[in-house]
């Protein structure tokens, strides 16, 4: 295997078990473009891998047919002059041929990338992939490994399959962005080192998306990158928007415009919210574009404490896409312009709200640093619009806990320690107040204070504020 694998540790043993196995083995492998899907399988199988293919995006399958018969002519030891198979069927019987003539004792694996863009409408592919494994594959010595970055068609098309591919999946790979952990041992074995906090500024603009991390130079700051890889005309990232969902979805436009809408209420809005707002005529269609969006990591959403599904809450949580949306659209390749949009209160408006969706995304690393891994815990928000009789509360990470606890969330980005005052102190209480009157729980609440730079004990802290996490807590491996 590849040393420069970074994380990934629960995918590699997948791959490597799936190797490993006495039987043959269909592994799905999904997650969003530029996600590191093809390096990760590359990497592991790199002395197993005996044909591969990739989609070609808006290609013909006319097209496709005849990059398959390319990449197995380079792959075939007798080197014959192979033909253009009229179908996909066809396709699968010279890789059979092919095969055949391979050593059976060792494990083969068949890599097919970006599986979407192979299985047009109405192109045979998956019928036929399906055709060859259950007459044939399936009692070999094969790992067959199918890939793409649009996670919803995935699931929906190849691991809930209905049709020849119908329970055939015997392991299945969910690739997500790195964690703040990985981003940090990924730019250390490039030599790159930038303090935590630094780091925290690159990860609420990029992400964890390897792909983008790798554009990231040593001998430049933090702001130095972000401005020439969002920034300048030939940046990376300057116009990664607009291919980034059309990549992934067909009719795009219909998920752009909810990351938009989204992105312009940063808590949050329920789907009756967007509907409304969107002017959609379907429920229905919105309902299946967010499990889309959601399933491909774009937005996150949270339940209302106690909540029912109406008050479930959908937020974006790409960084990219709403560092995008914030900032690089609406902004020229003025070389340097992020030196002065940093030092705005837009930016600070934004880094707020960054700063809580990384939090929202790290709950295993909170829960660590908290001591309470082993302790079971539903993950929701809390919101309460205020009323003649109580006030009103929003607490955006609630942790109701198994063990009679419920942990209620402080979150604040700051660039030192945060110092409490009689403001702060009477805010916290009244939310606990509004909370425990408006759920009735009989819980203990306990607060914790979860802040960049932690945060200075005070009378006003003091008996109130039960743990207090920092930056640090973040970037545990969980």
């Amino acid at each position: 295997m590849d040393a420069q694998v970074i994380g990934r540790k629960k995918e590699v043993l997948i791959l490597q078990e799936a190797l490993e196995s006495n039987e043959a083995e269909m592994v799905a492998v999904l997650g969003r473009r530029r996600i590191g899907k093809t390096f990760l399988v590359s990497s592991v199988y790199k002395d197993n891998i005996v044909f591969e293919i990739s989609g070609t995006q808006s290609a013909s399958t006319q097209l496709q047919l005849r990059n398959f018969r390319d990449e197995l002519s380079a792959f075939y030891v007798n080197k014959l002059p192979l033909e253009v198979p009229m179908d996909w069927l066809a396709a699968f019987q010279l890789l059979k041929q092919y095969l055949k003539e391979l050593d059976p004792k060792k494990k083969h694996v068949l890599f097919f990338d970006e599986v979407p863009w192979l299985s047009r409408h109405k192109s045979g592919f998956l019928e036929a992939l399906g055709y060859f494994w259950n007459s044939w594959a399936s009692r070999q010595n094969l790992v067959v490994v199918i890939c793409g970055s649009a996670a919803s068609w995935m699931i929906r098309r190849v691991v809930n399959d209905k049709g020849g591919l119908h329970n055939r999946i015997t392991k299945y790979i969910h690739l997500h962005p790195f964690t703040l952990n990985e981003t940090e041992v990924y730019l250390h074995s490039r030599n790159i080192y930038f303090d935590r906090f630094q780091m925290l500024h690159l990860y609420m603009a990029l992400g964890g998306i390897p792909h983008y991390l790798k554009a990231v130079k040593a001998g430049q700051s933090v702001v130095q990158n972000i401005d020439r890889i969002c920034f300048s005309e030939n940046g990376l990232l300057k116009n990664e928007f607009s291919k980034l969902y059309p990549a992934l979805f067909k009719h795009a436009e219909r998920y752009v415009a909810i990351i938009r809408a989204l992105a312009s209420k940063w808590k949050g809005m329920h789907r009756m919210e967007l509907i409304e707002q969107l002017k959609f005529k379907s429920g229905g269609s919105i309902t299946t574009l967010l499990t889309e969006l959601e399933q491909s990591g774009f937005i996150h959403s949270y339940y209302a404490f106690k909540g029912k599904q109406r008050e479930k809450t959908y937020r974006l949580s790409d960084p990219y896409s709403l560092f995008y949306l914030q900032f690089i659209e609406s902004n020229t390749s003025e070389e340097g312009i992020w030196f002065q949009l940093s030092q705005s209160q837009q930016y600070k408006s934004w880094a707020g709200y960054a700063f809580e969706n990384i939090c929202l995304r790290h709950v295993s690393q909170i829960k660590k640093a908290l001591g309470i891994s082993g302790i079971f815990s539903s993950v929701s928000s809390f919101y309460k619009k205020s009323s003649p009789e109580l006030g009103g509360a929003q607490i955006d990470l609630v942790l109701d806990r198994k063990d009679h606890v419920i942990n209620l969330f402080e979150i604040k980005f700051y660039e030192e320690p945060f110092v409490p005052d009689l403001e702060f102190s009477n805010g916290l209480r009244e939310k606990r107040a509004v909370f425990k009157a408006s759920t009735g729980t009989r819980k203990q609440l306990s607060w914790v204070m979860l802040s960049t730079f932690g945060l200075k004990q005070n009378q006003y802290s003091l008996g109130l504020v039960d743990n207090v996490l920092t930056l640090d807590s973040l970037f545990e491996e969980a």
